[in-house]
């Protein structure tokens, strides 16, 4: 008897920019345990670190030429989309950020599922007439996109405050636990700082070093950490627009801050840090806390969107701060920096809690069933439909 073949599964497209930080971590991270799940995957990006390292797992990679952020050649930038979607031909596209979520979105227009996931929302990025504009839009485009998937309850209340009215899914972020795991601060912190005194309290930031990330804050606040606690070193992990700044700044604190650069792994950085603070203005639920906490690291954040949402409930005290306060970011980590015990103890709760909610196969797995709905949802995109992909 004849049997019919086998569904084809599904074939999902990422859309990708930028193809750094906790964006592009995101996107392997969910590509890989997707593969491994036996989706078919392709992505468009420009290139870059992420490029390459989707195509070492076994992703089909487009290139798509496309500025970090909108400009004047960003109406090329979707007509380049608008082809890759074609030759692809994928069941669902899933655009990850605001400036892949606007192109994908002008491109695509409805024509096939559409998931946009912002990482933190467009309008809190900028200011004045740019946040007015970037808030008009995301109302505007929200209608092409089957979903929108934010990364915690408290991203999600920012959008629907601002009059972004959307169908929602709440997915968080996942960290690969394979990767991030456990180990002895002394090896590592070696490698990384052969000079420094290994008795030296070090506090990790790992972010891009931009108005975001608050790399500013806690340089301020260091300086009243540094009379608490003699001998306490920062290292600033990451580059970014704000790099030379910073280093200014940092001038007047000498060898007690040390500035990393941009660096392919940041597990060596987690695992030689006593603490891991990340001081953000903004965030959707920052991928840099996971990774420490799932490293056994203790973690200090401000209390933005997801921080909250990223902790035990216990932690909450020791481990969130106001936002914009140096004040209370240095007596936050000048009660942690001396007590070892105590780091201890919140790093192998964090360590708990991130196995039990943030494992990223658990993520992708929420992520196939929201696909599975969009896709059960919406017929077979004809072609006829496709010829339409064209703005």
């Amino acid at each position: 008897m004849h049997q019919p073949p086998p569904p084809t599964r599904p074939r999902v497209l990422h859309v990708a920019q930028p193809v750094d930080g906790g964006v592009a971590r995101v996107v392997r991270d969910l590509a890989r345990a997707q593969l491994s799940a036996g989706v078919r995957v392709a992505a468009g990006c420009p290139g870059g670190e992420l490029g390459a390292e989707l195509r070492e797992l076994g992703v089909d990679v487009r290139p798509w030429g496309a500025g970090r952020s909108p400009g004047p050649g960003l109406s090329g930038e979707i007509r380049r989309l608008a082809r890759l979607v074609e030759e692809v031909r994928p069941e669902l596209v899933h655009a990850h950020s605001a400036k892949a979520g606007l192109a994908v979105r002008l491109a695509v227009r409805g024509r096939v599922p559409t998931v946009f996931q912002p990482h933190a929302w467009s309008f809190e990025a900028v200011g004045g007439p740019t946040a007015a504009l970037a808030l008009r839009w995301e109302r505007w485009g929200a209608r092409w996109a089957d979903r929108v998937v934010c990364v915690s309850q408290a991203e999600r209340a920012t959008g629907l405050r601002a009059g972004v009215h959307a169908s929602y899914a709440v997915i968080p972020n996942g960290i690969d636990l394979d990767r991030h795991s456990p180990a002895p601060a002394g090896p590592a912190r070696a490698a990384l700082l052969p000079d420094l005194d290994p008795a030296a309290p070090l506090v990790v930031c790992v972010g891009r070093l931009c108005r975001q990330k608050g790399q500013d804050l806690l340089l301020r606040a260091w300086e009243h950490v540094v009379r608490q606690v003699p001998g306490a070193r920062l290292a600033l992990v990451g580059d970014g627009p704000d790099r030379d700044a910073l280093r200014r700044r940092a001038r007047a604190l000498g060898p007690a801050v040390r500035f990393a650069g941009a660096v392919t792994d940041t597990v060596p950085w987690y695992r030689a840090a006593d603490l891991v603070v990340l001081p953000s203005r903004w965030e959707g639920m920052a991928l840099a806390p996971l990774e420490a906490m799932a490293c056994g690291r203790p973690v200090v954040l401000t209390d933005v969107d997801g921080a909250r949402e990223s902790l035990p409930p216990a932690l909450a005290p020791h481990c969130l701060v106001p936002p914009e306060d140096p004040g209370a970011l240095a007596r936050a980590i000048a009660a942690l920096l001396p007590d070892a015990p105590l780091r201890a103890s919140l790093g192998e709760r964090g360590r708990g809690h991130v196995q039990s909610t943030h494992d990223v196969r658990h993520t992708a797995d929420r992520f196939a069933v929201l696909y599975r709905e969009l896709l059960g949802a919406r017929p077979p995109v004809s072609t006829e439909r496709r010829e339409s992909l064209h703005p």
